[in-house]
């Protein structure tokens, strides 16, 4: 049998997330996207909610929940439906946090993770992309080659969130020529390291809040003990899959920002004697988002549900993920036609969705389930 009922801890952690989303991120949202960064004093409000230490265990000063890709999933989701932009600003530690938690060495948990369950803010990010059209993980062009008893790591990396900010990088290299994600293996980076330049990102068409930057890695020396995991690293696979579940959860809660204020609108909207809402065109295409919604939503439970219960997430994740950025950027296409011209309008945030939906729906670590 079959069930996402949600537990009472999980519905709490949602409602307060979603209360967080609505009263500080989506108010907000406008502001930042214009400003093309997020608040400091609004990523301080967010690091007091404590959810970035939520998982860390006890021994290592965080607060011991069990770890659950659903209820990151939730989480984003509660996240997404305020500003996608923001909460990718504001919880872009948990992209190097997670991924220590899964995939971590003992002493690499100890020796990392405190850091992040202090009262002080604490930025750290993951470093994915590249600059290459159309990025596959599996075809990656930054290197690490071994020297001696530590790896020394060549490369540019684009688009990482709060990149600027981040004190500690979790950067993902080819280790070998192992074919394919094989060969991939996750390096633990202090953002000030000899032969690190970060700078700001060229402008994106939207999440424009994330404070992407670009990284350079020009002879890192990295050692031996800051591969992720123990002996020769990790397998990255289930850390691509939490990626693709939290990007995917964070498209969800915009999805559903889209909906509920096209809704309303549609009952309000008089044309040719009429609310739209009753035209069966802007109706037949209400139902359909609604529709896709809920499917998009049970798809990217199921695939953290699949991780939770300790088997292989990768295809759970990847159709989740696909089907995902095919209707999502639909949902926020449809919202905006809805609207009609006052879409296209600035005014409104129609537009600056669908650009946001744009942006989430192509990068593969935006968030980290």
């Amino acid at each position: 049998m079959i069930s996402f009922a949600l537990t009472e801890e999980q519905t709490q952690v949602r409602d307060t997330l979603l209360s967080f989303a609505t009263s500080e991120l989506a108010t907000r949202a406008r502001s930042a996207d214009e400003a093309r960064l997020s608040p400091s004093e609004l990523l301080d409000t967010a690091w007091s909610l404590g959810f970035t230490a939520l998982s860390i265990p006890e021994d290592c000063g965080g607060g011991g929940a069990p770890r659950s890709l659903v209820t990151s999933a939730l989480m984003l989701e509660a996240l997404g439906y305020g500003c996608a932009g923001l909460a990718s600003a504001a919880f872009a530690s948990m992209l190097f946090v997670n991924p220590l938690i899964d995939l971590g060495s003992e002493e690499q948990r100890l020796r990392y993770l405190p850091e992040f369950c202090g009262e002080k803010r604490r930025a750290a990010s993951l470093a994915l992309h590249e600059g290459a059209p159309a990025f596959d993980p599996a075809r990656m062009a930054t290197r690490a080659m071994r020297d001696g008893k530590g790896w020394v790591l060549t490369g540019t990396k684009r688009l990482v969130p709060m990149g600027e900010h981040a004190s500690r990088l979790l950067v993902l290299a080819r280790a070998s020529d192992a074919p394919g994600l094989a060969g991939i293996r996750a390096f633990i980076v202090d953002s000030d390291a000899t032969g690190v330049t970060i700078a700001r990102d060229s402008g994106t068409l939207g999440l424009t809040a994330a404070g992407f930057a670009r990284v350079e890695l020009a002879q890192v020396r990295v050692p031996a003990d800051d591969v992720l995991g123990d002996g020769e690293g990790a397998d990255i696979r289930p850390l691509l899959a939490s990626l693709r579940i939290g990007g995917a959860a964070l498209a969800v809660g915009l999805a559903r920002a889209v909906i509920d204020f096209a809704i309303p609108y549609a009952k309000e909207r008089v044309a040719f004697g009429e609310p739209i809402a009753r035209k069966q065109s802007i109706a037949f295409m209400l139902a359909d988002m609604h529709i896709e919604c809920e499917a998009m939503r049970w798809m990217v439970w199921k695939a953290a549900a699949e991780a939770d219960a300790g088997r292989d997430a990768a295809k759970a994740s990847v159709l989740a993920q696909d089907y995902v950025n095919r209707h999502a950027v639909r949902i926020a296409d449809d919202g905006l036609q809805i609207f009609g011209g006052h879409g296209y309008i600035r005014d409104l945030p129609p537009e600056m969705w669908l650009r946001n939906m744009r942006v989430l729906t192509s990068h593969d670590a935006i968030a980290a389930a």
